[in-house]
């Protein structure tokens, strides 16, 4: 029985996309002097619309990926999507990294640099448009993104919340695509 389950997991975490963000150099100050280890922060996705993100600590940088990296599966999170892109626009804030992002039509591609494109493509999100301003410390606009992206409601609940019809809701290269054709 037991057997069986490792297959699984080893096929799941095969699955996942996984990327190392940053890695730094942190130091704790002891009674002979410095203490060095590494922070590393990993993102992990399935590219179909789940993406999580994990810090990972540890004096080996091997150790602390594979921390991070563990973190990061527990802290999946689902996304929601309209195609390859998002349903709406969004702006997030963590510590002093603000990101923005904005849908866009098929073919525009990812429109992101460093963490905010890491954290998107691992969501599996194909197109979009994004803007980070503030702080560029890699972690807050990591977490900015996934904030941003937990921010995000699905067409038919917007449809819901705004007594409107999902087709108006949606942005509109995506209108029409329904039933008309």
């Amino acid at each position: 029985m037991g057997r069986r389950k490792e297959p699984r997991v080893r096929e799941e975490r095969d699955e996942l996309d996984e990327r190392v963000l940053d890695i730094k150099r942190v130091a704790k100050v002891i009674k002979g002097g410095r203490r060095f280890a590494f922070r590393t922060v990993v993102v992990v996705g399935d590219n179909r619309g789940q993406v999580g993100i994990g810090i990972g600590k540890a004096r080996g940088v091997p150790d602390s990926i594979r921390k991070g990296a563990e973190r990061a599966r527990r802290e999946l999170r689902p996304v929601p999507l309209v195609g390859t892109t998002i349903p709406h626009p969004v702006e997030a804030k963590f510590g002093g990294a603000i990101v923005m992002l904005r849908p866009a039509a098929p073919g525009t591609g990812v429109i992101a640099g460093g963490a905010v494109r890491a954290v998107v493509e691992a969501a599996g999100i194909k197109d979009i448009l994004t803007k980070s301003k503030g702080s560029a410390n890699m972690l807050n606009v990591a977490r900015a993104t996934m904030k941003g992206l937990e921010m995000l409601n699905d067409i038919d609940e917007m449809s819901r919340i705004r007594g409107k019809d999902p087709e108006e809701v949606m942005p509109f290269w995506m209108r029409g695509q329904g039933g008309d054709e």
